[in-house]
């Protein structure tokens, strides 16, 4: 959230004495956000009773948002009121418990595993559906407003008269403070009823889930220890679980339980505290417990599988529709900042001509990091180019060979063991070691000075010992599991099954816990670069899964490894696991803590998200008690290391101390559109009365030139002047593209006009493919979704017939703007078409186009007084970078000196783009982290005139050329 701002008391104290008045609209969204803010800080004074919330919608609307109560409540609880859509629901739960008790037995799990199923893919998939479209297209919001439900049916606009009533009476019956259903914003609106279809299938879901589970209720020959500890340890679960979810719902209220935030905005300063510093996402990861905990209590493998699959799906429906919503909205790309030649860092700065000598040396900060670029870390960057890539790939192909074809004696599994200890043994004490060292005396650095090397290649050989040593030590050690693990003659004998589904579980926590250290750490902090390059000089920060736990790797960073154990359930694979986990603590203690507190001293955080949430969930004496046992153990660890620090000088020399430390979902309208060849609907339509004309920048001379580049016969060879009128059209690459449309008046509101290639369409009467969300609509206020209307400049606007042209009609024009995601990033020959009424009908073909990146010709740039083109090739680079970048101003710099904005860093799309006309352009092939890191267009640049003059000597166009028709060599 950002800081108020100095907004208008008189409009504050309006709102505050009318509360029942009507939503105040602010000029702009960033007026409406400080005016909220402001209102809501004012308003936490108060006490609860009297204490108001405020929201804004995008538009800019401030409106109150009055108090609501949550589901259960809402529904069970006699002292809130109850209208028609709650009877409902409760009718539908109702209906759900009798089934069960009229089903035969042998009938109630296979028809309440459906009824379940149903109820959590209408969860996941369908309320995922209607969020997602909400968020990307206000598609929810474009409905109410298309259907005019909302609307007061004595204005006309309103075809259902009966459903306004209806909604009216529900809502105002649930809302009896603060709601007028008139007076409130359409979003709002729009969001009350959305959760009435929320309630439904979340009730329904749990309802469903929990007869499933008394389907399956189970009762196992056990002993009364086993019985208790199995139900004691099921309702500690489901305690849990509850728990959890009333803390959450105490942070985030209905607001964000119900997904407010997709329909309407409240701008407050939250502390997220309670189970949000416990676990990430905490009503979707630990808020599951409950699941578990049933499973256990009614003894099922049939209740622990769906529950499996019902998390699944949730962890699903977070990661396509909650995580990429909440980026968008509460965590954007910060302002664009450039840095000064004396360092400062500022929001914008254009530099003088005297600052743009280049020093070739400079051009890239790595002052305090490495450039993040080339990165070894995943299968996705797996580059057979590199000799680190094919070893670490090889080595482990031949030992899981050797496991698989070896005979499975006694002598061989022996050897299988000893090779994993003593690859732990390397990896934890023998990296440890060096670590230390590094961190002590700098003894890896120097070693590679020593023989003139740079500290960036010492840095690129520990990365790859460190990623050779860590692969080759998880490798080994699955390799002695399979080597010991056989196949259990019973699955469901001694608790197979579920060690076998508890481990898969442990295992997936390491991945997920993996995937996120390297998430916070990047590739710099997962291969320890702070033991090689200083730190930024900024303040440590706790983000990711840092904000939960000090140090994940303690614990669930090792989950895989007993994971493996519990499924293996061998001795010496539990000794492996022990013997690993009692490395790690000694590598965090002895290596890595001393370092951490060495660079960054008291900023160091001593209580973890996770213990801060434990302590306050203890009752005062046992926190008390805690205090006193921490105090003790810390006394005890300070005598320990006294001692070991004493008897450090008599140890024998060469032992050193002990060692170290995871295309689119949905489709733009069109895609949706049926395609059909033959519609009923075209009568009375003329295509002749339909055009299309295509204005955008174009292309340079040089593209002409290039196309014809004397490889043709003599005669077939593009002449000097042309006889004909008729002129091909070239644009730039990633310019927006300016459409004018002309229709007749009775032509479809639902007309769009879409982007193709032109080889992509065999009928030029119908279109016959998607357009992939290239297309935008002739008129606003049609389509339920905004992206329709991005890009529409003109609409309907009326051109009368000429009195001097009998031939003329009157008709409508209109213009549209192609920009951005709406254009092709490739070069080629392509076409607009106008479609008839939301469908696949062309009415009229625009002239078709090219897009073609000229290549740059260093004969045609005078060479400067360094003997380079460096500054040709930046001015070049710098306007197809601008187009690249969709003319962003946030994004796309003005000068070569100036910084590229963050979002590039976060979304790759962009950096594509520009490798891909660097290709083009220079013939050079880069990766497109290299754009990310570089960072602006002098640094690309000057890596551009670095690489052409490296692959110099490999080219022949370096040392032949090649000649236009009119002698020129480029």
């Amino acid at each position: 959230m950002t800081d108020v701002g100095n907004s208008p008391e008189a409009d504050g104290s309006l709102l505050r004495e009318r509360p029942s008045a009507k939503p105040l609209h602010m000029p702009d969204s960033e007026s409406a956000k400080e005016k909220v803010l402001e209102l809501n800080e004012q308003e936490d004074s108060k006490n609860e009773r009297e204490k108001k919330t405020y929201g804004r919608t995008p538009d800019g609307t401030v409106f109150i948002v009055p108090h609501t109560h949550d589901m259960v409540s809402q529904l069970l609880s006699p002292s809130q009121p109850k209208n028609l859509s709650d009877l409902a629901v409760l009718a539908v739960l109702a209906s759900l418990i009798s089934t069960l008790y009229l089903l035969p037995k042998s009938a109630r799990i296979p028809v309440f595993a459906v009824i379940f199923l149903f109820w959590r893919a209408a969860y996941n998939a369908g309320i995922g559906w209607l969020l997602d479209a909400q968020s990307k297209h206000n598609r929810l919001v474009l409905w109410a407003k298309n259907s005019h439900i909302f609307e007061n049916p004595d204005t006309g606009k309103n075809p259902h008269p009966t459903i306004y009533k209806f909604l009216k009476r529900e809502m105002e019956t649930k809302i009896p403070k603060d709601y007028k259903f008139e007076e409130a914003p359409l979003e709002y609106n729009t969001w009350l009823v959305f959760r009435r279809v929320v309630d439904l299938i979340l009730m329904c879901d749990f309802v469903s889930y929990c007869l499933f589970a008394i389907a399956c209720l189970h009762r196992p020959e056990e002993s009364w220890l086993l019985f208790t500890l199995r139900w004691t340890t099921g309702i500690v679960l489901f305690i849990f679980n509850l728990f959890v979810k009333l803390d959450a719902h105490r942070v985030v209220k209905d607001y964000a339980w119900y997904w407010g935030d997709f329909f309407y905005l409240i701008d407050q300063r939250l502390t997220f505290d309670g189970v949000f510093e416990a676990a990430p996402h905490p009503m979707y990861s630990i808020g599951y417990a409950g699941f578990y905990g049933i499973a256990l209590m009614m003894a099922s493998y049939k209740v622990l599988l769906i529950s499996i699959v019902a998390h699944a799906a949730q962890f699903a429906f977070l990661i396509r529709v909650e995580e990429p919503h909440i980026q968008k909205i509460y965590n954007p790309a910060p302002p664009r900042r450039t840095r000064h030649n004396s360092g400062n860092i500022t929001q914008k700065h254009h530099p003088t001509s005297s600052q743009s000598d280049i020093d070739a040396g400079a051009l890239i900060d790595h002052v305090n990091q490495p450039a993040p670029m080339h990165t070894i870390v995943g299968p996705q960057n797996t580059d057979f180019h590199r000799a680190i890539d094919v070893t670490v790939v090889l080595i482990p192909f031949y030992m899981f060979c050797l496991a698989t074809l070896t005979p499975n004696t006694r002598l061989v599994r022996t050897f299988f063991f000893i090779n994993a200890f003593v690859w732990r043994l390397w990896y934890v004490l023998g990296l440890g070691y060096i670590l230390d060292r590094q961190s002590k005396k700098k003894n890896w650095t120097r070693h590679f000075i020593k023989y003139g090397d740079t500290k960036e290649e010492a840095w690129r050989q520990w990365k790859c010992l460190y990623h050779l040593s860590m692969t080759m030590c998880h490798a080994s050690f699955l390799a002695a599991a399979w080597k010991m693990y056989t196949l259990p003659p019973d699955w469901f004998y001694d608790l197979t099954v579920f060690r076998l589904v508890l481990g898969i579980g442990m295992v997936a926590l390491h991945l997920w816990t993996a995937a996120s250290i390297y998430d916070s750490l990047g590739e710099f902090g997962w291969f320890c670069g702070d033991f090689f390059f200083d730190p930024p000089p900024k303040n440590l920060t706790y983000s990711g899964i840092y904000r939960f736990l000090n140090s994940p790797e303690r614990v669930l960073g090792m989950a895989g490894i007993w994971g493996v154990a519990v499924i293996t359930w061998t001795a010496p694979i539990f000794y492996l696991a022990t013997t690993a986990q009692v490395l790690n603590l000694a590598f965090l203690h002895f290596v890595e803590r001393p370092h951490m507190t060495k660079l960054y001293g008291q900023k160091l955080r001593q209580t973890s998200g996770v213990s801060k949430t434990l302590r306050q969930a203890l009752p005062s004496p046992v926190r008390n008690w805690q205090s006193a046992a921490d105090e003790y153990i810390n006394s005890t660890v300070e005598f320990i290391e006294e001692v070991l620090e004493s008897a450090k000088p008599k140890l024998a020399a060469g032992v050193g101390t002990f060692v170290k430390d995871t295309t689119a979902l949905f489709k733009s309208y069109p895609a949706r559109i049926s395609i059909t060849r033959i519609s009923p609907d075209l009568a009375g339509y003329d295509p002749k009365q339909y055009k299309l004309e295509v204005q955008g920048t174009l292309s340079a001379p040089a593209v002409e030139y290039q196309k014809n580049g004397g490889r043709e016969g003599e005669l077939a060879r593009t002449p000097a002047t042309r006889t004909s009128e008729f002129k091909t059209l070239a644009l730039e690459y990633g310019a927006p593209i300016k459409v004018r449309w002309q229709a007749p008046l009775n032509h479809s509101k639902k007309d769009w006009i879409g982007l193709y290639m032109v080889a992509d369409n065999q009928s030029r009467e119908v279109t016959q493919l998607s357009s992939n969300g290239r297309w935008i609509a002739t008129n606003t206020g049609v389509y339920d979704s905004i992206r329709a209307e991005e890009g529409i400049l003109v609409s309907d606007k009326l051109v009368p017939a000429s009195s001097d042209n009998e031939d003329d009609f009157d008709h409508y024009t209109g213009e549209v703007e192609f920009r951005g995601d709406k254009l092709w990033w490739t070069t080629g020959v392509f076409e607009f078409r106008y479609h008839h009424n939301g469908k696949h009908n062309v009415m009229a073909l625009s002239q078709a186009f090219e897009i073609r990146i000229p290549r740059f010709d260093e004969g045609d740039v005078e060479v400067d007084s360094h003997g380079t083109v460096h500054r040709a090739v930046e001015q070049t680079l710098l306007l197809v970078i601008q187009n690249c970048f969709d003319c962003d101003p946030e994004i796309a710099p003005d000068t070569p000196e100036e910084s590229f904005g963050s979002l590039v860093e976060r979304d790759g799309k962009f950096a594509k783009r520009v490798v891909f006309a660097v290709h083009q352009m220079f013939g050079i092939e880069f990766a497109p982290e290299v754009v990310q890191a570089d960072g602006n267009v002098r640094n690309l640049a000057w890596r551009i005139c670095n690489a052409k003059k490296v692959l110099a000597p490999y080219s022949m166009t370096a040392s032949h050329g090649r000649n236009t028709p009119d002698g020129t060599k480029y």
